[in-house]
């Protein structure tokens, strides 16, 4: 095969929640590959650090950014007109945005499950309802929504989140089935447990860190850098018959009882 075909060189890719963590070392993984990133966040001095590092990572002199509040369909309808008056439609879209919040079931909040539904599932509904438009009158496309393996694996305290990220594999299967025939490609990345920002106070617990290390074969966290190689895969035309697929990217944890 043609490393050629691992080329992602030029093509215009947008990132939600792409101001720190998981999103921006996506963000920052692309753009060293060649793609003109678009960064998404609401908190601007993050966005602001967040443009320095990826310009920095592809070589820029300017990345862009876009604010807008995912979780509301005029919002995003909005934002994302913007953006592709401004720059056009987006050649990659990755579907990052997300939270977390954590109680025992019984005592969850029903305003917290609220917007861990809004945030983690209806917003990959409505950015890539309003960039796959574009994508299917441009006759190609790639759509990458972040999973989890609490898609296939529950924990307490976590009902809700391990909830939307089922439905967000879903959701990708069912755009993968609808979306095909416009040569758009669907298809969720599901990591592990990753030493990020928002996971901080669990990679500094001594008795998390150890059940993590014990439960994954890989036998540690899993460095946000791991994630790049499955990503660029997935937006490049390697992957030109691959859709409706969710990659566990997971050091094997998944993969044992």
């Amino acid at each position: 095969m043609s490393s050629s075909l691992f080329d992602i060189t030029g093509r215009l890719a947008l990132v939600t929640g792409s101001s720190r963590g998981l999103g921006l070392a996506l963000a920052t993984g692309l753009a060293a590959h060649g793609a003109r990133v678009v960064l998404h966040g609401r908190n601007h001095e993050a966005l602001a650090r967040a443009r320095q590092q990826v310009a920095t990572a592809g070589d820029a002199a300017e990345v862009p950014a876009v604010s807008f509040d995912v979780t509301d369909p005029a919002a995003v309808r909005e934002g994302v007109s913007a953006l592709v008056a401004e720059h056009g439609v987006p050649d990659i879209l990755v579907n990052n945005a997300g939270i977390q919040r954590r109680a025992p079931f019984n005592d969850f909040d029903p305003d917290d499950w609220d917007d861990i539904v809004a945030a983690n599932l209806s917003s990959a509904f409505y950015v890539s309802q309003q960039v796959t438009r574009g994508m299917a009158e441009r006759g190609s496309g790639k759509v990458v929504n972040i999973g989890s393996v609490q898609s296939q694996l529950a924990r307490q305290t976590i009902a809700p989140y391990s909830a939307t990220k089922g439905g967000l594999v879903m959701l990708t299967k069912g755009m993968a089935a609808d979306l095909a025939r416009f040569d758009i490609q669907v298809n969720a990345i599901s990591p592990g447990y990753f030493a990020t920002e928002m996971n901080r106070a669990l990679v500094e617990d001594e008795d998390f860190t150890r059940w993590v290390v014990d439960r994954t074969p890989a036998r540690r966290w899993g460095r946000v850098e791991e994630l790049v190689g499955t990503l660029v895969y997935l937006c490049s035309d390697a992957a030109s018959f691959v859709s409706g697929q969710n990659v566990f990217v997971d050091g094997g944890m998944t993969a044992v009882v």
